[in-house]
């Protein structure tokens, strides 16, 4: 018999969603906010941009699920096996009445004072303007000569040594050994900067390693060696461990590539490219030498054309010539004939007008006389018509210029007749 029973008291009914609600509560109340550390297993990332992983020990497992926001601020790719720390919100996922904790924040375990220094340091440097963009110099595309810094035994060298044999095998490699990793790396690292900077005909700097942990990578956050960087005359280009990692030599150097073997690519143009755009200019000068030559021999065919041989420019010129002059001497024989004609035209004009001018003129002035003693009054006048004036001597000739009792003159054919109006009479 159970105790509640032995004492009369009935437990209380949840509701199964009611209860992962108080039991939520409980958590929330008694532990969060809550950092735990484990092991990754099962990592996911949906296409939503979520998270979801089981981080566990040798003696438990805790569901986990960290949301777009929270997971766009890791600076590193969380993979299984990996031991870290996180930070959240322990709860429940009341669909399935699972423990789960809502992670807010991740990052590799053990390195919490190393990711704080780096933090530090990279912010410091940061204000100084020795990230900055516009500081930073463009590469060449040809160098003149390549300088490496990396160990000997590095396996980063032989990427580096490969791809700059395959692609520009032309351009002369100058190799700096240095420690890449330990408490004696740094120095080491900025010295074969130095001497590398020095040397002539180097025009770019590569300073790479390959992958590792935090720890193993510390030396490439040395501060010496992030203002040698910053201050060598000589581009350089860095690439330090993976794509996935970040050291503050990537921040400070020119160029930053993910890996040893991509900076070797960009370093410089490959020379197959080189060969092949030379091959272009020089089909397309060429091409451009062909048509100029083309062009100027249909010219000087042309010209040729034009001028033939001398003597047969000769001796079409003397044709012409007597052409002309024939064509001139006949015009002036024919022009000297039109003139005689027109001469001897004018000179019988000129023999007839003065024979026949004085009987033409007496016959005009007969004519003239004729016409003139038409226009003599006196022959209206013999016809029985007179002509009237006033006593001024004025023509009348309507009967509006008369009154009655006027004294009128009529002037006929033989003399003058006074007159003198009896009643005026319109008609």
């Amino acid at each position: 018999m159970q105790p509640s029973e032995s004492l009369g008291l009935t437990p209380r009914i949840w509701a199964v969603g009611a209860l992962c609600r108080a039991v939520a509560d409980v958590l929330d109340s008694r532990f969060n906010p809550v950092a735990v550390r484990g092991e990754i297993s099962g990592f996911t990332r949906a296409a939503s941009g979520h998270c979801y992983f089981t981080l566990k020990d040798a003696s438990g497992q805790l569901r986990c699920a960290m949301f777009k926001r929270a997971a766009q601020m890791l600076d590193f790719r969380p993979v299984d096996g990996e031991l870290v720390e996180i930070k959240g919100r322990l709860g429940v996922y009341e669909p399935r009445g699972e423990l789960q904790m809502v992670v807010e924040h991740m990052r590799r375990a053990g390195q919490g004072a190393w990711f704080e220094q780096f933090l530090k340091l990279k912010a410091k440097l940061e204000a100084e303007g020795l990230f900055d963009a516009e500081r930073k110099r463009p590469l060449k595309t040809m160098p003149r000569g390549i300088g490496v810094v990396t160990s000997l035994g590095a396996a980063a060298l032989h990427d580096v040594a490969t791809a700059l044999q395959r692609r520009v095998p032309h351009i002369p490699v100058v190799l700096a050994p240095s420690l890449v990793q330990g408490p004696d790396a740094p120095p080491t690292l900025v010295q074969a900067l130095q001497q590398l900077s020095q040397q002539p005909n180097i025009d770019v700097i590569l300073l790479v390693r390959g992958g590792g942990s935090i720890e193993d990578l510390w030396a490439f956050n040395d501060e010496n060696l992030a203002r040698a960087i910053v201050n060598s005359p000589v581009p350089i280009i860095s690439g330090v461990g993976h794509e996935t990692d970040f050291t503050i030599a990537d921040f400070c150097a020119d160029l930053r590539a993910p890996t040893p073997t991509a900076a070797a690519e960009m370093c410089a143009v490959p020379q197959a490219e080189l060969l092949s755009n030379l091959q272009l200019w020089g089909n397309a000068l060429q091409t451009i030498a062909h048509r100029q030559l083309d062009t100027q021999e249909q010219r000087l065919d042309r010209a040729q054309a034009r001028l033939g041989r001398p003597s047969e420019g000769l001796n079409t010129e003397k044709m012409q010539l007597l052409r002309l002059q024939q064509r001139l001497t006949q015009a002036v024989q024919t022009r000297t004939q039109r003139c005689h004609n027109e001469l001897a035209t004018l000179a019988s004009g000129l023999a007839r007008g003065v024979q026949q001018t004085p009987a033409t003129a007496r016959e005009r002035l007969h004519r003239a006389a004729l016409r003139l003693e038409l226009l003599d009054p006196k022959l209206v006048l013999q016809r029985g018509f007179a002509w009237l004036s006033d006593a001024n001597g004025q023509a009348v000739t309507s009967v509006a210029q008369t009154s009655e009792g006027q004294a009128l003159e009529a002037t006929l054919a033989d003399g003058v007749v006074e007159l003198r109006v009896a009643a005026p009479t319109r008609i």
